[in-house]
């Protein structure tokens, strides 16, 4: 049952939301620790950028927003250079850019949009971002990051969950159906207890609750440099195509046009105030998650209350120290497995782009528009990548972005410009056509 506003008790709305929170947790703090800055900061970050978001959408897109991948180069290489009170700062300037890129796409008007980013673009761009993910869930199924785990043991409690997921999914009815995720974290995480994997060591040393004094000594206040900004703002034109593929691939989820309602100009400005609100306390710069995306797709529940409801769990998250600390004691085979499960719906649904809108793949005109993307984007799994465009010494255009880029480009070129081009010039012929047989019936009646 697909449901978007439809109205749920208290309890299943509560298990709903939490089932969001353990999409984007692992993600979210990841990057903190990655980075340098303060993983319950990140939380308030993420939690207080959604609220922002969905308040100045209206309420009308269920996205969640986290911790974005994109900027931690240029963090890392700002907090050598500078230090990380800069890259928190240069997180405003970012922010200050997707206003007015939205200031920008509100003139021009979303149906511009929309016919750059057509079903051969869209379709293939959602292909990629679940693909290009694909080896981080790999990596987490592996147990790459936890050495201390054995590959087998790994696999074992990957499976597990992933099989448990799918179960769920197929077999279950009623209120389960629509919890397959925590179902499988925890059947995954039982399994991981039997054979001693889980570590409580972080819960019992963690704090119960944070104080004020705590959280200040927490933050950090924002300081401000060109030369800090010219390494971390280029690479919000990298997440700004981020963006409008996730709401892209959002709304092919859901089944609504964001572009339309509530407007790309307003989730671009909900993304960038978003992001600003974290340089302000010091947390990592923000973007929409495709694990919640991958949540959406598997439950079928797309009502944007669960994901408030997920933000505001996020807040209280980052003020309980010991239960933020036993969600971190997920092992990373859980979260694997689940994750195997969300960047698959994800390539899933690219797939079912291209299937319901029937593009002519037979015409060479779509299908290079088609497998440029693809193979541009699936490339940057390479370790070495060699699709990759420097921009700056540390922003790089590649990836999904790069991918965005050209597939863009090559649509805008060989299905709008040249045939708006050739279209004059036979419209030109014509007319010139007209005029000669004019002069002729002229002469002729002459």
């Amino acid at each position: 049952m697909k449901t978007f506003n439809q109205k749920q008790s208290f309890l299943t709305t509560g298990i709903l939301s939490f089932q969001h929170v353990l999409a984007m947790f692992g993600a979210t703090v990841l990057v903190p620790f990655i980075t340098g800055l303060n993983p319950s900061i990140a939380l308030m970050g993420a939690g207080v950028g959604t609220l922002i978001f969905h308040l100045i959408t209206g309420g009308k897109v269920p996205v969640f927003l986290g911790s974005s991948f994109a900027f931690i180069a240029g963090i890392l290489a700002v907090k050598e250079s500078f230090g990380l009170a800069y890259a928190t700062g240069s997180f405003l300037a970012v922010g200050a850019v997707y206003v007015l890129m939205a200031i920008i796409v509100y003139f021009i008007g979303s149906d511009f949009i929309r016919k750059i980013f057509p079903p051969i673009v869209t379709g293939p761009i959602i292909i990629v971002i679940g693909l290009i993910l694909a080896p981080t869930a790999v990596d987490m199924a592996a147990g790459v990051n936890s050495p201390h785990i054995s590959t087998s043991t790994s696999w074992t409690v990957a499976v597990i969950t992933i099989m448990t997921i799918a179960l769920t999914g197929i077999i279950a009815k009623g209120f389960f159906k629509m919890i397959p995720i925590i179902v499988g974290i925890s059947v995954g995480y039982i399994t991981s207890m039997i054979v001693g994997i889980v570590d409580f060591t972080s819960v019992i040393n963690a704090p119960w609750i944070y104080s004020f004094q705590d959280f200040r000594e927490m933050m950090i206040a924002p300081q401000f440099s060109l030369d800090a900004m010219k390494i971390i703002v280029p690479i919000a034109l990298v997440t700004m195509i981020e963006h409008i593929g996730d709401i892209t691939t959002n709304g092919a989820v859901v089944g609504k046009d964001f572009f339309k309602s509530p407007g790309l100009h307003r989730t671009l400005m909900g993304d960038g105030i978003a992001t600003a609100f974290a340089g302000l306390i010091g947390a990592p710069a923000n973007t929409t998650y495709g694990e919640n995306t991958g949540v959406l797709a598997v439950t079928k529940n797309y009502n944007p209350t669960i994901l408030r409801w997920a933000a505001v769990i996020a807040i209280c998250l980052s003020l309980i120290g010991k239960f933020g600390a036993l969600i971190q004691t997920i092992p990373e085979p859980v979260m694997g497995g689940v994750s195997f499960v969300l960047f698959g719906m994800i390539a899933s649904i690219g797939v079912r782009t291209l299937i319901e809108n029937k593009p002519d793949l037979s015409d060479l005109r779509n299908s290079i528009v088609v497998f440029t993307i693809l193979i541009i984007g699936i490339v940057s799994i390479k370790e070495s990548n060699p699709a990759a465009i420097q921009l700056t010494g540390q922003a790089t255009l590649s990836g999904l972005s790069l991918a965005d880029m050209v597939g863009v480009t090559l649509n805008g070129i060989i299905n709008i410009i040249f045939p708006y081009f050739m279209k004059e010039k036979i419209v030109a012929k014509e007319q010139e056509s007209k005029t000669k047989n004019m002069q002729f019936a002229i002469e002729k009646s002459k």
